[in-house]
């Protein structure tokens, strides 16, 4: 929300609502305001859960090598059947999940779901996980989580805590050939480590749908990379976006009628 519409509306606006999970860029323009800011957490929850396990599949069931032999016309089946492709089974996967809110909780279930182990870091560790989720821990917990994790996925949201979180050190810890995942924001993944690793065959591949830069940049290595799987800020979009969207609105605006509590309201000091 631009400055310049909350300083228009600041004798009348009572309550926004973003149509995204992170807001963090609104934040400031609202401090001291009064204005009740509420967000679109759950409605992406699902989708971008979908999305984060698929990504998963695409490298830790070998996809990525199969489109890359389909490119060049190659029946690559001894790859395969002598594992010089490494594929590997749900089950025997270490899933560890970096924020544990409405998407990283989705992610988390699907994980166990599928009968990974799952582990998770959340800056409120005491409100614990889903079942089945082995340990949870807080921050400071970040690289044992990424030390125990053949799949990383990174759903924190983006705040002054988070921001960089997801450095060199923390990516050194994962395990050869781990899988990261980010669906969060680009501010929380350093991307030049990310892409050295790659580069040196340390990590086993990235899927990416948030970017420091969006856009992504024109000749950009990512682009390119086979070993990343590049994904237009889109993992939340689906043809059932606006029927969970608009149900939230309905809800809110039915709610903010009656006096009642709004869903998703923004804790101002958390940044979500």
């Amino acid at each position: 929300m631009p400055a310049g519409v909350v300083a228009a509306g600041r004798a009348t606006l009572r309550w926004a609502h973003s149509g995204t999970a992170g807001v963090g860029a609104t934040l400031p323009h609202l401090a001291g305001t009064g204005i009740v800011l509420t967000n679109s957490a759950a409605v992406h929850a699902e989708p971008i859960a979908d999305w984060a396990i698929a990504a998963l599949a695409y490298f830790a069931r070998g996809l990525d090598r199969m489109r890359e032999f389909q490119v060049s016309e190659r029946w690559a089946r001894e790859a395969f059947t002598d594992l010089a492709v490494p594929v590997r089974e749900y089950r025997d996967l270490r899933l560890g999940v970096f924020g544990l809110g409405g998407i990283g909780s989705a992610v988390a279930r699907r994980g166990v779901a599928l009968g990974m182990r799952v582990a998770a870091v959340r800056r409120r560790p005491e409100r614990g996980g889903p079942a089945g989720v082995g340990w949870v821990g807080g921050p400071a917990d970040l690289p044992r989580l990424a030390a125990e994790s053949d799949c990383f996925v990174i759903a924190a949201p983006h705040t002054d805590e988070t921001r960089g979180a997801v450095n060199r050190h923390v990516l050194e810890r994962l395990p050869r050939d781990a899988i990261v995942v980010n669906v969060s924001r680009g501010t929380l993944l350093d991307e030049t480590s990310l892409l050295a690793l790659l580069d040196a065959s340390r990590l086993g591949g990235a899927a990416l749908d948030v970017f420091a830069t969006e856009p992504l940049p024109s000749g950009h290595r990512f682009w390119r990379h086979p070993r990343m799987l590049v994904s237009p800020h889109v993992a939340a979009v689906t043809a059932r976006f606006w029927e969970r969207e608009t149900g939230l609105i309905v809800e809110n605006i039915t709610r903010y009628l009656a006096g009642s509590p709004l869903v998703n309201v923004v804790d101002p000091e958390a940044g979500y």
